[in-house]
């Protein structure tokens, strides 16, 4: 029996919406090359098969996070330019040389390990520009800026980050701005050595954030880049749930742990196999709802481990009985609405689905056939 079929919950992948979705940020950015963040498996949605479909559709460059992460993706994308944002923390220089992966360098302690262990291989450079978190801030750049380091270091790029790039009336953005177009200056960096400021989000900036190369992330999956404004992304996964059984309750009977929901009438409560482990966030609990045959069904109960449970009782009883699908995120309960319920990000929600959903990847335009897992 296929795995999708035993599956109480699965996980759709369209692997030609995240194809087009990188064909709308091509559009959108005015720099020279749209890299690919597939950090944390692809935002949890699967780096190897996404990776592999976007390597189809020209992209050449994309980022992870760890060392392992590198290394995982390089076996399945084996000529690709990889980097990798933790840098020499995440393991040896060693491991980096074997699996050719760059390191993006954020101190000078860095760059000095990476001279003395690999004289002459390129490796990426990351600025802190304000947000405080990776990169050399102002006062490291000053001293790599004066010591000459960087003429023995090929620069395979310069990074930066920016902070409120989902923002963009906020004045932090042009300041991080003005300040990576600073530091490049103060540390002589060549004019070809690509510049790269902006993830999902910063491409929907003006254009003179763009610089030379952007590095999206959850865009692919359809996330929208922009709060508060329409998203020209399209959806790229469906959350689905199998419904193990059906039950008819009385007026004040209670469901679930703690007791959480009260019925105010006699009605029908249907009981779906997917909670918490497979990404269905407890905050949803009495919160969330979800699609049968696309008619709203509202969560009831608290979310547990391996089930949650819906009030069904105005629905239609053909769409609703043992083995039917219900759509925990998909069209009409979109992921960024979704999050919402929970008081959380779309990112938070993609990257939290659990390893035991059955994946099924529909096919891009250029694969031969789609896959199940």
């Amino acid at each position: 029996m296929p795995a999708a079929d035993r599956a109480t919950a699965v996980l759709t992948v369209d692997l030609a919406a995240i194809v087009g979705n990188f064909r709308i940020l091509q559009r959108r950015f005015s720099g020279r090359e749209v890299a690919i963040s597939l950090k944390a498996d692809a935002y949890g949605v699967g780096a190897a098969p996404v990776g592999a479909a976007l390597w189809r559709a020209g992209a050449r460059r994309f980022f992870v996070a760890t060392l392992d992460e590198g290394i995982a993706l390089r076996r399945s994308l084996p000529s690709a330019s990889i980097a990798v944002l933790h840098g020499l923390t995440s393991g040896p220089v060693a491991e980096f040389l074997h699996y050719d992966l760059l390191p993006v360098h954020n101190s000078i302690a860095e760059i000095d390990a990476w001279l003395a262990e690999a004289p002459g291989r390129a490796a990426g450079l990351h600025l802190d520009t304000g947000m405080a978190r990776l990169g050399m801030p102002a006062d490291e750049v000053a001293a790599l800026a004066s010591s000459g380091r960087l003429r023995g270091l090929p620069l395979a790029f310069v990074m930066s980050h920016l902070g409120c790039s989902d923002e963009p009336e906020n004045p932090l953005n042009a300041q991080q701005r003005d300040r990576f177009v600073e530091a490049c200056r103060a540390l002589a960096v060549p004019d070809g050595v690509p510049r790269s400021l902006v993830a999902s989000s910063g491409v929907f900036l003006d254009p003179s954030f763009h610089l030379d190369i952007a590095r999206p992330g959850a865009a692919l999956y359809g996330i929208a880049p922009t709060a508060g404004r329409p998203n020209p992304m399209r959806p790229a996964i469906r959350l689905s749930g199998k419904i193990l059984q059906l039950r008819y309750v009385d007026s004040d009977s209670t469901v679930g742990y703690g007791a959480t929901h009260r019925m105010t009438r006699a009605g029908r409560v249907a009981t779906i196999g997917a909670g918490y482990a497979d990404g269905v966030l407890r905050a949803l609990g009495n919160r969330g709802h979800v699609l049968v045959d696309g008619r709203r069904a509202p969560v009831v109960g608290r979310i547990s481990m391996d089930l949650l449970t819906i009030d069904v009782t105005d629905l239609p009883e053909p769409a609703v009985r043992p083995g039917s699908s219900v759509d925990l995120i998909g069209p009409g309960n979109e992921i960024d609405a979704v999050a919402a319920a929970a008081g959380t990000i779309g990112y938070e929600l993609l990257t939290r689905l659990g390893p035991r959903l059955s994946r099924h990847y529909l096919a891009d335009a250029t694969s031969a056939e789609g896959s199940a897992a």
